[in-house]
């Protein structure tokens, strides 16, 4: 995710990369960021450093594992920062800490950036809302064999909204995960009633779709106020307008 995005970022003139981060150890540290993702030299070199490359930017994007993101969400509140999460994984406590970060800085957090995936929120609670208790709901995932938490934080809010919209306690959503080979993520949310049946699916065919839209809530944040916590569905709003 990390290389898609900031490739992304390289073709938009909007865009300039202040701070690559890898883990300390990683064979890339001290490589050009450019020579590594395959483009033209930066003269950026990657680092372990995340206080210096998180204060050289305007906006912090992370697509890391929980206590990565953490640690990075702790430096951009001191340093006063903006940030974008997507890093999927967190813990409660986790998310209330970031929930708390939001009211010092302007951050977005969601499970899954993508404009299709954002849209399918929107119509799974308009279909759980007019086909009520009558059906039965089923949310099935499937990623890639490398993706380590399951159900994926997609999942898990596909299973909020249903919850939510049929008044129901999350526990009485199933929610499916499949790890297999190379799948980017695929997610459906199945209503199983009398006669017939209605699934609303999404599927990514690449990490771009993902990448595009974290680049779009980067955008966003510029100037906003660290108010609230924001979710994509604010910042395709915006979009939008």
């Amino acid at each position: 995710m990390g290389s898609r995005i900031a490739t992304l970022a390289l073709q938009d003139s909007v865009f300039s990369i202040a701070g690559a981060i890898e883990s300390k150890g990683h064979q890339a540290l001290g490589q050009d960021f450019g020579s590594r993702l395959g483009a033209a030299v930066l003269g950026l070199r990657i680092s372990d450093d995340a206080n210096t490359a998180i204060g050289a930017g305007d906006v912090l994007i992370e697509f890391t594992q929980p206590e990565a993101t953490m640690e990075h969400v702790r430096l951009a509140a001191q340093l006063k920062k903006a940030a974008v999460i997507g890093t999927t994984g967190l813990s409660d406590a986790q998310r209330a800490e970031v929930v708390q970060a939001a009211k010092t800085i302007p951050m977005v957090l969601s499970p899954n950036m993508s404009v299709g995936v954002n849209l399918l929120f929107e119509l799974v609670q308009a279909a759980a809302q007019r086909l009520g208790l009558g059906y039965e709901v089923e949310v099935v995932e499937a990623h890639h064999k490398a993706k380590l938490d399951r159900p994926s934080g997609t999942a898990k809010r596909l299973a909020e909204l249903l919850a939510g919209s049929r008044r129901q306690p999350i526990e009485k959503i199933p929610v499916h995960a499949i790890r297999a080979g190379d799948i980017v993520g695929d997610h459906t949310v199945i209503f199983a009633g009398p006669s017939e049946r209605l699934e609303l699916t999404h599927r990514a065919h690449s990490r771009d779709a993902f990448a595009l839209g974290a680049l779009q809530a980067a955008r966003f944040l510029a100037g906003k106020p660290p108010a609230k916590l924001y979710e994509m569905r604010d910042v395709l709003q915006e979009v939008i307008k």
